[in-house]
């Protein structure tokens, strides 16, 4: 899963997109439920579908849901499955993080909980330097796995490293060997970057004091190093480093989060926002969008009118041109439209009705 998917799955659009979400389990007896669970969504999905559009089509995406659902092995899963699919498409993602069970159809795909995963940052890199080797982790809250690709791990073989350094008069070995740790770590932060360009994360770098500084003195990612910690942590397994990252990773987040509301109520004086999620739908599919701010919890029905613009809030999900989740629906529309959203923990916005618009004009 990465801002790839994301946008692939924001690209298609048409009706009837289904989008299943369950939370998993990866332990016995736990996950042995998971397979019935499933079973019982892809049902309601079929009974959503055979009550909205013909059935032909409901037969086609309800049999792309239980081809995906076939493939799936439930003892290797993680937190979270999430299944999307329509008449030419279907793909299924395994997710780090638990979403609330529920099936959505409509016009596009149910990405909210993907990209509250993605623009809440739980996501981070853990750099832990090293001679032998430099690692690099990737994960979340969940844990760590390490990144096997764009050469990592990466070890220090020249003079100095596994290699000797030169001798012979005139050379000072000490500033030589300074020089290739210098260039190594260059090597590193070079491989770095080309990972943070594809998907630019949070990073916390780990290692003794003499690697670290090397590491600062020449790296272009210092903009992303959230975080340090110090000392010789680089024969632990994943699970030690992510013990050690991740309170570093939440603090950031914290900070970040204390920006947005300072900057939304600066954006209140200057009247270059909206609230409520009728005003904030309307600004938003017209592109006036330049950071959407959402409760995490906040999901609303609602029913647009023939130009798009107008809505108006319902009970019922299940209604006819019933939005399922219109917060979800403009989310997608903002990033659309190349805004920015950001998640806040429930109660953040209870002033501007649990969404709030930053706008561009």
């Amino acid at each position: 899963m990465n801002p790839a998917v994301i946008r692939l799955l924001q690209s298609i659009r048409g009706f009837p997109a289904v989008s299943i979400l369950l939370p998993t389990h990866r332990v016995s007896p736990d996950n042995r439920q998971d397979p019935i669970r499933l079973k019982n969504l892809i049902s309601e999905a079929a009974d959503r579908l055979l009550a909205e559009a013909s059935r032909p089509l409901a037969h086609a995406v309800v049999g792309r849901l239980e081809g995906l659902a076939s493939e799936i092995d439930f003892r290797y899963t993680w937190n979270g499955l999430a299944l999307f699919a329509n008449p030419d498409f279907g793909a299924r993602y395994d997710l780090p993080f638990s979403p609330e069970g529920r099936v959505a159809v409509g016009d596009t795909f149910a990405i909210r909980d993907l990209v509250f995963a993605f623009n809440r940052t739980p996501r981070y890199r853990a750099l832990v330097l090293s001679e032998k080797p430099t690692s690099l982790y990737k994960g979340s809250a969940e844990g760590l796995i390490e990144v096997l690709s764009h050469g990592f791990p990466m070890s220090h073989e020249g003079p100095g490293g596994s290699a000797p350094l030169p001798g012979g008069p005139g050379i000072n070995k000490a500033a030589y060997a300074d020089e290739m740790h210098r260039r190594f770590f260059r090597q590193v932060d070079a491989a770095l970057s080309q990972i943070q360009s594809e998907d630019p994360l949070p990073i916390v770098a780990i290692g003794i004091d003499r690697y670290q500084a090397f590491f600062q003195e020449v790296t272009k990612n210092d903009y992303w190093i959230v975080g340090r910690v110090y000392g010789s942590h680089d024969r632990k397994p994943s699970h030690e480093i992510a013990r050690l990252a991740w309170p570093l990773v939440e603090k950031h987040m914290r900070g970040e989060r204390r920006k947005i509301l300072a900057g939304l109520e600066e954006a209140v004086g200057k009247r270059q926002q909206v609230s409520g999620l009728v005003e904030v739908w309307r600004a938003g599919q017209e592109g006036r969008g330049e950071l959407l701010i959402v409760e995490e919890g906040y999901r609303q029905p609602a029913r647009a009118d023939a130009t798009g613009l107008s809505l108006t809030l319902q009970d019922d999900p299940t209604g006819v041109d019933v939005i399922d989740d219109a917060v979800d629906e403009l989310i997608q529309s903002v990033l659309a439209k190349s805004g920015k959203v950001v998640f806040v923990e429930d109660g953040a916005l209870r002033a501007h009705q649990r969404i709030a618009l930053v706008l561009r004009y």
